[in-house]
């Protein structure tokens, strides 16, 4: 019997539980895929948690606690969802897999009856995402494992589409985690970096091992942390698209110099360097030596300065 195989997970994070919870480990997660005939794609990004220290590792570094509703993409086959539901205050999960979609609440009838009622699965593609048709309150914490070959667009559209996230923390490949986290100067500061400053104060909070997972991945794991706040420099919501548009032409040459970079997004070099002039930013800097706020000051001169 499946249940015969599931780790202890340790004393629960909900107040009043008379004994430890317990948690999915690798046995009955090979088990649970068998029964419902699951077997991880490389296409959906499918690599499944199946070490209980980690499940509980993450959900103890993501703050949740009981007054959250916790967004979580790509449950799978619901490790995580049980230790989140353990923490929080109910979990909407977003599932792309409709085998998977439709196996989660059995999965957390059997092993956390108590907490069926306070479980949302949505079989929808989470870069789908429409605010207005999800049930229940709305996510104040995105927990994941996110598809590691759409994490970057998750990420930005769950930070675009849901104001009322707060904080969260996602499990991505090492190397999406250091751009995520990458401050400017950095090699590893591009793109990704800049957009995701612009929702929020993002870090890189914890490396995983790849044998916690199954399949193993062929590439190293970490954790991303963030905390929700306010656009920089008192920008408003509307010149995001603008700003991100600054900032993909600015890092599509990255080895040249803003002038040059921005010549096309400008119209010219010519109007590029009064752009970038006017926003207080030399023209012979690289993009990677900007902030989001220097981008922000780009893309509002542009809006002054004539063509």
């Amino acid at each position: 019997m499946i249940p015969d195989r599931v780790e202890s997970a340790g004393v629960s994070a909900r107040a009043g539980d008379a004994a430890p919870a317990a948690l999915l480990g690798a046995s009955a997660i090979r088990e649970l895929a068998a029964a419902h005939g699951v077997r991880p794609t490389k296409t959906l990004g499918q690599n499944f948690v199946v070490d209980a220290n980690t499940v509980r590792r993450i959900v103890a570094v993501s703050g949740v606690d009981g007054d959250d509703v916790v967004l979580e993409v790509g449950p799978g086959l619901g490790s995580l969802t049980l230790a989140l539901l353990d923490a929080a205050a109910s979990v909407t999960a977003l599932e792309i897999d409709p085998v998977l979609a439709a196996a989660l609440p059995a999965t957390v009838a059997r092993w956390r009856p108590e907490a069926v009622d306070r479980l949302r699965v949505v079989a929808i593609d989470a870069m789908t995402l429409d605010p207005a048709t999800l049930p229940g309150p709305a996510p104040t914490a995105l927990v994941a494992n996110l598809p590691y070959n759409v994490s970057v667009p998750v990420l930005l559209t769950a930070f675009e589409r849901l104001g009322s996230l707060r904080h969260g923390l996602v499990m991505v490949q090492a190397e999406v985690a250091d751009r995520l986290a990458a401050g400017p100067g950095s090699r590893t500061y591009g793109a990704p970096s800049v957009k995701a400053a612009w929702f929020a104060d993002v870090g890189r909070a914890a490396s995983i091992g790849r044998s916690v997972f199954w399949p193993v991945p062929n590439v190293d794991s970490a954790l991303v942390s963030f905390v929700r706040r306010q656009p920089p420099e008192g920008a408003q919501e509307h010149e995001r698209t603008a700003v991100f548009a600054c900032v993909d032409a600015a890092f599509a040459q990255r080895r040249k110099t803003l002038r040059a970079a921005l010549a096309g997004w400008a119209g010219s070099p010519q109007r590029a360097e009064q752009v970038l002039r006017a926003a207080g930013v030399t023209p012979s800097l690289r993009g990677e030596q900007l902030d989001v706020a220097a981008f922000t000051a780009i893309a509002r001169a542009a809006e002054t300065v004539p063509r």
